[in-house]
C-alpha cells in the first residue's frame, strides 16, 4: 500500500510517500480501506517532534480517516467487510491507503455525509463537544464566543452549540470565512483582523460578555478574552501554538475558569457519550462538516504548509485517496 511516513522530525519535505506492506489485523481490530484522511494542526506538530507524545520512527501521521471495512479480527462483531466507517486513530496511522484500527474507535458512517466529511468527524467534533458538553457543561440560553469559528473545530463548535440552545458568536480571518460561520449557524460573526472587534461582540450580545468561549488560538486571544467574560465563565483552550501573557485580575473579577481540553484525555465512559451524541446529530442532521480542500498524497507537503499558514479558514483540510 502507499503510506506518507517520517523517518526524521522537522518540516514538511519529511513527508515521504512510499510502498509498504498493508498491516495485518489483530482480534479486536478492523482493517478500513482509507477514503479520506483528515489533516489536522496536531499533525504538524508531532512531524516537527514538538509534540508531548511521539511516535518511534518511521511513523505515519493521521489522527482520523473515513472509508470502508476490508477485513476484520476474529473478535470484532460490530462491522463487517464493505460496511462504511470513521475512525480515531490515537496512535496515529491515517495517511495510508490501509489502517488497523481498534475496534472501540471506529463507528458507522452514514450515507448522508461523504468519505471526505467522514474523516473530519472525530478531531473537530470530539474535541468541541468534549470542549463545550463535558468539560464546559454548556447550558441552553448561554452565549458562546468561537474564537476562529470558520475552521473545522470552530465550524463544529458552532453546530454543536446551536444544537445545544446556545446564542453563538463567532469570529474569522476573512470575508468568505464570516459567510460561512453565518451559513453554519452562528447568531453574530466578527472578523478577528478588525481593531476593535471584541468590543462590538460584547455590544451585539447586550454588554455582559461571553459565559463560554471557545478557544483555538489561545497564545494570540486568551489575555483578551478574559477582558470580554460574563461572571462565572469557562474558557476552553482547545488550540495553542506558544505562550502567552495574561492578566489573573481579569479572571479573579469574574470568578471565570480557563480549561484545557484534549481528546486524548476522555475516558471510555466519555469518548462512548461523545461518540454517541454525534452519531445523533450527523442523524439530526446538525452534525455537517464542512470540507475546504482535498489533496492526494503527493501534495502532503502543501496540505502540512497550508493547515498552519492558511489564512482565512474555511473547514477542514483532508486527503483524499
Amino acid at each position: 500500500m502507499r503510506a506518507l511516513r517520517i523517518h526524521k522530525f522537522g518540516g514538511p519535505d519529511n513527508l515521504k510517500l512510499e510502498d509498504i506492506p498493508i498491516p495485518s489485523v489483530g482480534d479486536s481490530e478492523i482493517l478500513v480501506r482509507v477514503h479520506a484522511a483528515g489533516i489536522n494542526p496536531v499533525d504538524t506538530y508531532i512531524r516537527e517532534g514538538a509534540y508531548a507524545a511521539l511516535p518511534k520512527l518511521p511513523a505515519i501521521l493521521g489522527k482520523e480517516i473515513a472509508g470502508e471495512v476490508e477485513d476484520v479480527g476474529e473478535g470484532v462483531s460490530s462491522v463487517k467487510k464493505g460496511d462504511r466507517v470513521f475512525a480515531f486513530l490515537p496512535e496515529n496511522g491515517g495517511y495510508a491507503e490501509y489502517v488497523a484500527c481498534q475496534q472501540a474507535n471506529v463507528y458507522p458512517l452514514s450515507e448522508k455525509l461523504t468519505f471526505s466529511q467522514g474523516s473530519g468527524l472525530c478531531v473537530p467534533y470530539f474535541t468541541a463537544y468534549r470542549a463545550l458538553v463535558t468539560k464546559c457543561h454548556i447550558k441552553p440560553g448561554e452565549i458562546l464566543l468561537v474564537h476562529g469559528a470558520s475552521g473545522a473545530v470552530g465550524i463544529a463548535a458552532v453546530q454543536i452549540a446551536k444544537a445545544y440552545g446556545l446564542t453563538v458568536a463567532g469570529t474569522a480571518g476573512s470575508i468568505e470565512g464570516m459567510d460561512l460561520v453565518k451559513k453554519v449557524g452562528a447568531d453574530h460573526v466578527f472578523n478577528h483582523g478588525e481593531k476593535g472587534y471584541l468590543n462590538n461582540a460584547v455590544a451585539a450580545i447586550g454588554g455582559r460578555g461571553f459565559n463560554v468561549v471557545l478557544e483555538n488560538l489561545a497564545n494570540v486571544n486568551l489575555g483578551a478574552d478574559l477582558t470580554v467574560l460574563d461572571q462565572h465563565a469557562r474558557v476552553a483552550v482547545v488550540g495553542c501554538r506558544g505562550t502567552v501573557e495574561v492578566n489573573p485580575r481579569s479572571l479573579m473579577l469574574t470568578e471565570g475558569s480557563i480549561i484545557g481540553v484534549m481528546l486524548a484525555g476522555a475516558t471510555k465512559e466519555e469518548a462512548e457519550e461523545t461518540a454517541e451524541a454525534i452519531l445523533n446529530g450527523i442523524d439530526s442532521g446538525w452534525v455537517n462538516p464542512v470540507v475546504a480542500q482535498e489533496y492526494m498524497l503527493d501534495e502532503a507537503a502543501q496540505a502540512h504548509h497550508d493547515i498552519i499558514h492558511n489564512s482565512g479558514a474555511r473547514g477542514k483540510l483532508v486527503f483524499k485517496l
